[in-house]
């Protein structure tokens, strides 16, 4: 496994263990880093991630709710909302991760610790975002 599918999976155990434990952001970090021991180069670019989401939680939560047709946040199963946002995050905020990969990336963890229908509904919701921020570009259609 490569470094950076590495940092997306301890992102997204990261947000799945603020969801299901409450305490202070920062103090969650620390305990998670403390179990989850990594290289450098991991644990830096999984906190990139983990930023670019909470810095703009609010505004990629509502393009997931726009784009998830009769689902909201809450009812989505927590691993598949966590995806959404990392990925959503990428697609919207970085400068270094193509969409492609973004949407792949994503598709594939989803394979890993989704649902069977959790790639489907990933590539879909991400599909949508990806057309209305890159009008000109087709959709990734990854065919999962």
């Amino acid at each position: 496994m490569g470094n950076r599918r590495l940092s997306r999976e301890l992102a997204i155990q990261f947000l799945y263990f603020t969801e299901m434990n409450e305490g202070e952001l920062d103090h969650q970090l620390k305990s998670f880093w403390e179990n989850n021991p990594c290289q450098e180069d991991v644990r830096s670019f999984t906190e990139d991630i983990l930023n670019d989401i909470f810095d703009h939680k609010k505004e990629i939560d509502s393009q997931l709710e726009k784009y998830s047709d009769h689902w909201t946040l809450s009812r989505m199963a927590v691993i598949d909302r966590n995806l959404l946002r990392m990925a959503a995050s990428e697609l919207m905020y970085s400068k270094t991760v193509p969409p492609k990969v973004a949407i792949d990336e994503a598709v594939e963890i989803a394979k890993k610790y989704g649902t069977e229908d959790s790639p489907n509904f990933i590539n879909g919701v991400l599909d949508r975002i990806l057309k209305e921020l890159n009008p000109d570009v087709p959709q990734a259609s990854l065919n999962q």
